[in-house]
């Protein structure tokens, strides 16, 4: 199997089980979760691109390198949110918020002005795995560190430049 092709795999897994967790788990993202989901599905596609440009190993080396940023991005989008939990710094999100009744006067007014379904605050910890203390942005930060790296090691490999998997 062609490396860029399992870099696609792996980038497009993290936001599907983010997604499962949401449908199956019961669990509410926050506006931070989802930005974190982004770059993956851009790293997927760049590695893709780079399985269709194997013929051409400089092109394939330069997309799967562009992938390996890509997924590095959800890396940075998830430290923030780590340092948002750990109340280190508030959120650079306004959406990240508790709602508030902002400017409402009357009870009328306060409840049509709220969301449909309330949004999740981000300095809320989400935890997938009871027991282990690793929020679901932790959890990304290192399979993103990891999977970024490694993207980018294969992309700067001599013998393959990370899109034939010899």
């Amino acid at each position: 199997m062609p490396l860029s092709l399992l870099v696609a795999l792996l980038a497009a897994a993290a936001p599907l089980l983010a997604m499962a967790t949401e449908r199956w788990g019961g669990l509410n993202p926050c506006l931070l979760c989802l930005w974190q989901r982004g770059p993956y599905w851009v790293a997927a596609l760049l590695a893709l691109m780079a399985v269709m440009a194997m013929r051409q190993p400089k092109l394939a080396r330069v997309l799967t390198g562009l992938a390996g940023i890509a997924v590095l991005a959800s890396a940075v989008v998830a430290a923030v949110h780590v340092g948002v939990e750990f109340k280190w710094w508030p959120s650079p999100l306004p959406g990240c918020a508790a709602p508030h009744a902002g400017a409402a006067r009357t009870v009328e007014e306060m409840m049509n002005s709220l969301a449909a379904a309330p949004a999740k605050p981000c300095d809320e910890p989400t935890f997938l795995i009871p027991g282990l203390p690793l929020s679901m942005a932790a959890m990304n930060l290192l399979y993103a560190l990891g999977l970024g790296g490694l993207t980018l090691w294969f992309a700067t490999r001599r013998a393959g430049g990370g899109a034939e998997g010899r």
